[in-house]
């Protein structure tokens, strides 16, 4: 999100989480004079950054009041560690293909609220793809995690067949876009409803 009328907008649908992108070369960037207008308390704000320095990070953090810091490139463990010991809250973000081997995020689980698990693609997210889904029945480890990668208000409904019990939230992006870093409300809405229907049933 960027735009301050399409945040005032999807804010109105009250997601869990809104994320806001501090990578200068995505086509999402937020750009330089930047501010997150006012929302509801209850939806936590998520910075993404990619291979970004600790101080820019909290740096991030504390001008835009952000929630969290969802870390999309190769930061190390040393990295998540120092944000963690500054009081950040994590999201560590793992690219996906068939052969994920999930040792790799066993050092962060120490450190991090939350792992990402997107798709492997050309970009840092927005990719607009899934991965398979049924390589996340390898996953043991004790973090919960939210999935991305390619989820439209059309497969959406496939998310509930996964079964993971560590599936926390759905991350949605150009699947519910008009263009980059502007999101549809009817398709938000429509994502929304569908899962709450599930809830609901369950």
């Amino acid at each position: 999100m960027r735009d301050e009328d399409n945040i005032v907008q999807i804010a109105s649908l009250v997601p869990d989480y809104m994320g806001f992108i501090f990578y200068e070369k995505s086509p999402r960037f937020v750009g330089k004079t930047f501010s997150i207008p006012l929302m509801p308390s209850s939806i936590k704000k998520v910075g993404v950054f990619v291979d970004a320095t600790v101080s820019e990070m909290l740096s991030a953090r504390d001008r835009h009041q952000l929630d969290f810091l969802q870390l999309h490139g190769q930061e190390s463990v040393a990295t998540v560690k120092e944000l963690k010991k500054n009081g950040a809250g994590i999201f560590k973000v793992f690219s996906m293909d068939d052969h994920f081997d999930f040792s790799m995020a066993k050092p962060f689980e120490e450190y991090v609220d939350f792992f990402l698990f997107d798709t492997k693609g050309k970009y840092y997210g927005g990719n607009g793809t899934t991965f398979n889904w049924n390589i996340l029945s390898r996953y043991q480890g004790d973090v919960p995690f939210l999935l991305s990668g390619g989820l439209t208000p059309e497969n959406i409904d496939e998310v509930k067949q996964i079964g993971a019990i560590k599936l926390q939230a759905v991350d949605v992006n150009s699947g519910v876009e008009s263009s980059p870093g502007v999101k549809d409300a009817g398709k938000v809405l429509s994502v929304v409803n569908r899962l709450n229907d599930f809830n609901k049933r369950n």
